[in-house]
Parts: structure tokens; C-alpha cells; sequence
């Protein structure tokens, strides 16, 4: 095999972030759920056989050593392949809005390469390797809806109902680690239960992220806001700053419309209509997977 072409790496919207406590090294307990989206970046993978990484962006700009390039890397050094790639990545996932983009690019760079240099690793060889490069990349290897406790680490799968959502990014972004770092973190939110969450998916909880965003970022609040005209409960994925909101089908074109004005009022900002994923388009492409 000396290609592959047209590799999608799905974003993930929060369905709702808990923060619980603190460990005594700073990182934080939390509880979400986790849910794959049609919003996709697309990675094409050419062999180059003197084991370098090259990247080229056939869309937005990426920064020169990016977590495409460093799961390559990662790649290469787990396992002393002397394979190399040359990547084409066509990125349409918006930076610093809480939707994973990097992060999935790692995990799909992983499972292509993985299959492009034939080295055959596990699915939890993989993701062992993805921790590395970052905290949600695990789930992305692993490829299902999730469940996630702990500092991120602790992944179970999940069932979802088939929905369409709004997904509103704002053209400022936000930088996680200032919202970690924010004295008014709301830090202890009681635990919640698995079977609270499945009863009403789509509805459960809160973000403890978003006050803090909303005060550093006031476009968080406006996104919230033009989608509650349109008579929709909206609020923020992960660190943010893009919000989202779950519509009925039947409402599509008075949604539709209303998200029409929107964008002809603030054009930079991005707007799409989205629906859920069964489970990650690469799932099957490891081997072991039924």
C-alpha cells in the first residue's frame, strides 16, 4: 500500500462537563459525555520510504509541529519503523473551540499509519500511544460515543440516540489552560450517575467551563444567546468557544433560516448543522476490531 486518501477525523461535542474535585497535582476530576460529529477534518497519507514527516495544508494553516506531525513521530519511535509520510491535511474543524480537532487528527494519523506501514498494533497500543500526545485522543482511538471520568483516562462507551445539532464557533477562541487556571472554576459539582445521563441524553447537566468562558470570552454568551432566539437550548462544548444545541427535524427550516440571518449579520463566524455518528468512521480499521 502506498496511500490512503480521504481519511476523516471526526470532531466531538460535550454533551455536558462536570468538574468534581482536584488532585493533589493540579489536574482536574471531571465527568462528560462524549459524542462524535459529521463535522470533519480530512488526512490523506503518501509512503515515503526515508522515513521523513512532511505535512501539507490544503486548508486552514497549521503550526509547523503539530499533533499530526508529533503522532507520526510518536508512531515512529513506539515501534522503530523507518517508514516515513508525507501528509495532506484539509482542516475544517475550528481551533480553540473545544471540539477536539487536534486531537483527532492525532488519532486518525495513528490508525492510518498504522495500517499504511502494515505494523498491525492493537487498538490499545495505539491509544497507550495517543495519551501521550494528548488527553482525548485515547477516545477518538477508541472510537465510540464515551463516557469519561478521572482526568480524561477512564473511557466507557456509550449508546446515543440519532440527533442534528447547531454548532456555533464564535471567531474568538479560547486557550483551555486559562479557563483551568481561573479562580472562579466551579470545582466541585456532585457526582453524577450513568443512568441520570442516559435518561435524558441530550438535556443532562451543565459545562462548569462556561461562566468562566463567558467572562473571557463574551462571544460565548452572544452564540448562546442567537440560538435562544431561535428557541433553542444552547450551551458550550468542552473549554469552548463553540456552542451547540440540539433541534427537532421539524423545526429544520425555521432553524435554517434563523441560522441564514446569523450568518449574513457575522460572517466570520462558523455555523453548520450537524448530525451524530453511529460510531468513528475508522473503527474496523484496526486489527482485532470485529
Amino acid at each position: 500500500m502506498r496511500a490512503i486518501h480521504d481519511v476523516p477525523a471526526p470532531a466531538k461535542l460535550n454533551l455536558f462537563l462536570h468538574i468534581t474535585g482536584r488532585r493533589a497535582d493540579g489536574y482536574h476530576l471531571l465527568q462528560s459525555a462524549f459524542m462524535l460529529i459529521d463535522w470533519c477534518d480530512t488526512l490523506h497519507f503518501e509512503r515515503r520510504a526515508d522515513g521523513q514527516v512532511t505535512r501539507e495544508d490544503l486548508g486552514a494553516p497549521l503550526p509547523p509541529d503539530d499533533l499530526i506531525v508529533r503522532a507520526a513521530r510518536a508512531l515512529q519511535q513506539a515501534t522503530g519503523c523507518t517508514q516515513g509520510a508525507h501528509i495532506g491535511v484539509d482542516k475544517r474543524i475550528p481551533a480553540q473551540a473545544g471540539m477536539g480537532g487536534g486531537s483527532s487528527d492525532a488519532a486518525s494519523t495513528l490508525m492510518a499509519l498504522n495500517r499504511l506501514w502494515n505494523l498491525r498494533l492493537p487498538r490499545a497500543e495505539l491509544a497507550r500511544i495517543g495519551l501521550t500526545l494528548g488527553a482525548d485522543v485515547p477516545f477518538f482511538i477508541h472510537g465510540r460515543h464515551g463516557w469519561v471520568e478521572g482526568i480524561g483516562e477512564r473511557i466507557q462507551p456509550l449508546m446515543l440516540p440519532p440527533a442534528r445539532f447547531v454548532v456555533v464557533k464564535p471567531p474568538q477562541g479560547l486557550e483551555t489552560v486559562a479557563i483551568f487556571r481561573a479562580p472562579d472554576l466551579k470545582r466541585d459539582s456532585e457526582p453524577a450517575i450513568l443512568a441520570g445521563f442516559t435518561a435524558d441524553p441530550y438535556g443532562f447537566g451543565h459545562n462548569d467551563l462556561q461562566p468562566v468562558a463567558e467572562r473571557l470570552c463574551p462571544q460565548v454568551a452572544e452564540a448562546i444567546g442567537r440560538l435562544s432566539h431561535l428557541g433553542l437550548d444552547a450551551r458550550m462544548t468542552g473549554s469552548g468557544s463553540a456552542v451547540f444545541a440540539q433541534f427537532n427535524e421539524a423545526k429544520h427550516a425555521s432553524v435554517a433560516a434563523g441560522l441564514q440571518a446569523l450568518m449574513n449579520d457575522a460572517p466570520d463566524w462558523q455555523v453548520r448543522l450537524c448530525s451524530n455518528l453511529e460510531h468513528h468512521p475508522l473503527v474496523g480499521w484496526v486489527p482485532g476490531d470485529d
